[in-house]
């Protein structure tokens, strides 16, 4: 996956250079993540950047090197490292949210419940996850232009969620022009 999105950094820092979140999407954001929180997989730190305007101590950490490069030079001053989510690399219940906007979508189902436990690890008690996923009516792959992605059914994911440790608080879903691309995202509570 590194690789993949290595080869279409460019594709994805440029997608971004004028960036505007949609409103649902930002309104679950703002309305979850204070404190000191971490974008799990932040690309080229867009999000982070749009944190930390918000007065969030936020950093980032993806395992693509040139979003990283990318986000340190046009974010300076925030924090943001090479990593993974398998381990975080920050202490147990050391931050009050975790952002994971889109960032799961490449996990086959069977890594989710280990990458939402390293969350949960790294959340404390009451600590918010907000994640941006495909909607779909069942779990299944498909075709991504970087690499096989999975769409979730917003039940499901909600389950694995309470599975790992969460509550839900919020969600959203929307269509977007393409009817295979519908969108979603949970607001959960680590308990």
């Amino acid at each position: 996956m590194r690789d993949a999105y290595s080869s279409a950094s460019t594709l994805y820092i440029d997608l971004y250079r004028d960036w505007q979140g949609h409103p649902d999407d930002m309104d679950i954001i703002d309305r979850h993540l204070s404190g000191t929180v971490l974008d799990a997989g932040c690309g080229p730190g867009h999000y982070t950047g749009y944190l930390r305007s918000r007065g969030v101590d936020a950093s980032g950490i993806d395992m693509v090197p040139e979003f990283i490069a990318h986000a340190e030079a046009n974010h300076p001053g925030i924090s943001f490292r090479l990593g993974s989510m398998d381990d975080l690399g920050v202490p147990d219940h050391s931050v009050t949210g975790i952002l994971a906007w889109y960032s799961l979508i490449h996990r086959p189902p069977a890594d989710l419940g280990g990458v939402l436990a390293e969350f949960r690890r790294a959340l404390a008690p009451g600590g918010a996850l907000v994640i941006g996923f495909f909607d779909g009516d069942r779990v299944e792959p498909f075709d991504h232009r970087v690499v096989t992605a999975y769409r979730w059914p917003v039940d499901e994911m909600s389950r694995q969620l309470a599975t790992a440790g969460f509550t839900e608080v919020q969600r959203t879903q929307r269509d977007t022009d393409r009817p295979d691309r519908k969108l979603a995202a949970i607001a959960a509570i680590a308990l």
